[in-house]
């Protein structure tokens, strides 16, 4: 055979691949969503008639057409039907004023966008993201935010995982940068590790909040203040802060089998007395940054292990042996909007 009619016939085959590859993917894709459709709908009511009164807000997980899509519901009755915004996001936060949205454009080139919306869901502001969105949060206000990505490109990161932690004037606006810029002080003294990530900002009001950062394979709690641009190491082993809406408390991660393998559970510091309590009872392999249902109780996402994808948002009180109890259905990364 000559070198043409190989370099014909390899096309040839090439072409057959490409139309049974396409073929293949509009049958997938009609049977998914022929599938979907079959699925019963998640039950709907208005935006209008939740949107004025205190609320939960959060991504829907169902397996349906409104997979991904933010949704809520009252926050007295958070197991009944929910008001879709026609939002999408990986991550909400919000406020009565509006909300963060971090997002993942899954186009020819994958992008990441933050988007803020106002209080009736439409957009306002957008800027580009650096990595995977991970975390988001506003400050009580709802005039900062603060969002965390995965990143790569850290010279220092070897195993593990890279962040980029940032905070912003919502809507925007003045911006401060990514918090590894900002002076760490650990027991009394200001250090400069190569190797920090900061991560999870939860906020106390318009200049301070709270943080993790981790360094030589510790964590820290800190509080950081935007004025003096400083990180200071509050307490050791903790993850992903939450403060509770009186500003008494935060809940974190802890990891209770260190040096084997990586197990989550929460606790709770209590700011005054620097006590610590660990629900014993609490969610094992927990990888959400908690929120604050109220001043006593604790919300979280938990994946479904036999349905990949499906998550619910749980609660339990924020009490050694209180036992967790299920809040929301197909759900995750709640926040309460008093």
């Amino acid at each position: 055979m000559s070198t043409r009619a190989r370099i014909l016939a390899f096309v040839a085959i090439v072409v057959v691949l490409v139309i049974g590859a396409g073929l293949y993917v509009l049958r997938t894709g009609s049977e998914v969503r022929a599938e979907r459709a079959a699925d019963p709908v998640a039950p709907e009511t208005p935006v209008s008639s939740v949107i004025d009164g205190p609320r939960i807000v959060f991504k829907h997980t169902g397996i349906d057409n409104e997979l991904g899509v933010v949704a809520i519901v009252p926050l007295d009755d958070p197991g009944g039907p929910r008001a879709f915004t026609g939002v999408t996001c990986d991550r909400v936060a919000a406020r009565a004023s509006g909300a963060s949205c971090l997002y993942t454009d899954a186009g020819i080139a994958t992008s990441f966008e933050d988007r803020e919306y106002d209080a009736d869901w439409q957009l306002i502001d957008s800027s580009d993201l650096p990595g995977i969105p991970s975390r988001t949060r506003l400050s009580p206000d709802g005039t900062l935010a603060a969002s965390t990505v995965f990143v790569t490109g850290h010279s220092y990161m070897s195993t593990g995982f890279s962040t980029s932690t940032e905070v912003h004037t919502f809507g925007g606006g003045k911006r401060w940068g990514n918090l590894e810029k900002f002076q760490l002080v650990i027991d009394g003294k200001p250090v400069d590790p190569v190797d920090r990530n900061i991560w999870g900002v939860t906020f106390v009001d318009d200049r301070t909040f709270y943080a993790t950062v981790g360094t030589g394979g510790t964590t820290w709690l800190v509080e950081g203040d935007l004025d003096t641009r400083t990180l200071t190491a509050v307490s050791e082993h903790a993850e992903c802060p939450s403060l509770s809406p009186d500003g008494s408390k935060v809940a974190f991660k802890v990891d209770v089998d260190p040096g084997r393998k990586i197990v989550w559970q929460i606790a709770v510091l209590d700011l005054a007395s620097g006590e610590r309590t660990l629900l014993a009872n609490g969610p094992r392999g927990l990888d959400d940054q908690v929120a604050w249902l109220d001043d006593d109780t604790i919300m979280y996402g938990l994946p479904r292990a036999e349905e990949p994808g499906v998550t619910d948002v749980w609660s339990v009180d924020a009490t050694a042996d209180a036992t967790p109890q299920l809040l929301i259905e197909q759900a995750w990364s709640p926040t309460v909007v008093p």
